[in-house]
């Protein structure tokens, strides 16, 4: 099977990757969807006017005759191929999984076909025939590393500015790991420092986030410090804002998942029978380095038992806040500020 292909690869190098006649752009970021979708139109369709030659499909609702229809027209301007996007494709690819692999296997050389999908299994037949004869472009969320190395990249291809390895990790850290925030943040720094200039972690102190990452970071702090109410007023002060549940905790998963991932290291050496270390824990979960000193104490204070849990109560929030839950997005929210903040039951955490 072929290297799965990422979509801060395809977008770094998008002339190695030209469109074919089927791509599949699936995953849980929409942002980085967007952005394939957009770079696909472009390279297939051209100019403003060839946008007589894009159609759209409602994955629920479209008809399999109509798209290839579609794909079969010639296009209507300058001759070049037709594009036909089916959006939130999943119900579609359900419904017409054998007739789109008998498709891929023989295309229309007049269209292009995107499947606009948020799951796309490499198991199945579809999937590897899109990866073999087509373009499979997968938008899943980004490590930590890949996502800092490419907001320098976007940062001067969207935005016309330098952001320095330093300024990406320190922008992660504070907004999170949504592609989208993180653009907009961009965005906003690029007309403070104006273009080609660097963005300086100074810069990101005075102006990315404003007062709503100022008031996530105090919102978490307090909770792992055992500030339960002070927590849930900085968090209710966020919502009143019109921050949104899900960018909250978009915000503070990075911090958790990394506290997180020194637990398990923790455990992992204790195991292994050696005495751990708390500070080189945070620094393999690549911590940074200005908030070291914090994490360690809000570690300690959480201990092993519960920050193994963190993962848990993380998949948990995200899930509910999506959907499995008919709780209200508030006391979603709530419930997790309060796990982090109950006093600690387990055994303290020493090193």
């Amino acid at each position: 099977m072929a290297k799965k292909l990422h979509a801060i690869d395809y977008l770094a190098k998008v002339d190695k990757y030209p469109p074919r006649e089927v791509c599949a752009v699936f995953g849980d970021e929409p942002f980085l969807r967007r952005q394939v979708i957009l770079q696909i139109r472009a390279d297939v369709l051209g100019g403003d006017d060839a946008d007589f030659s894009l159609s759209t499909f409602e994955g629920r609702k479209a008809e399999l005759r109509d798209v290839l229809e579609e794909l079969s027209t010639l296009a209507m301007f300058g001759g070049g191929r037709r594009l036909a996007v089916v959006e939130e494709a999943d119900e579609f690819i359900r419904q017409y999984r054998g007739e789109l692999e008998d498709y891929v296997a023989s295309p229309y050389a007049s269209g292009v076909l995107v499947l606009d999908v948020k799951s796309f299994p490499a198991n199945t037949r579809l999937y590897k025939a899109v990866s073999a004869a087509g373009l499979a472009i997968d938008c899943a969320s980004p490590t930590s590393a890949k996502l800092t190395r490419w907001l320098a990249v976007w940062a001067k291809r969207a935005h016309a500015v330098q952001l320095p390895p330093a300024s990406a990790e320190m922008l992660v850290e504070l907004i999170g790991p949504e592609l989208g925030l993180l653009d907009q943040e961009l965005a906003k720094l690029a007309l403070v420092v104006g273009e080609n200039k660097s963005i300086t972690p100074e810069s990101i102190t005075r102006s990315a986030g404003g007062w709503r990452a100022k008031t996530t970071w105090e919102m978490l702090d307090a909770a792992l410090d055992g500030n339960a109410p002070e927590a849930i007023l900085q968090l209710n002060r966020l919502l009143a804002s019109g921050e949104q549940p899900i960018a909250i905790l978009a915000q503070i998963s990075a911090s958790l998942r990394r506290l997180a991932a020194a637990a398990r290291v923790v455990v992992q050496t204790e195991t292994a029978g050696r005495k751990p270390q708390i500070r080189r824990a945070l620094q393999q979960a690549e911590v940074r380095p200005f908030v070291l000193e914090k994490a360690e104490g809000q570690l300690r204070r959480l201990g092993r038992e519960r920050g193994l849990q963190l993962y848990d109560w993380l998949l948990q929030a995200d899930l509910d806040l999506k959907g499995a839950s008919a709780l209200p997005p508030r006391l979603i929210l709530e419930r997790l500020v309060i796990q982090l903040a109950a006093p600690r039951e387990a055994v303290a955490l020493r090193g």
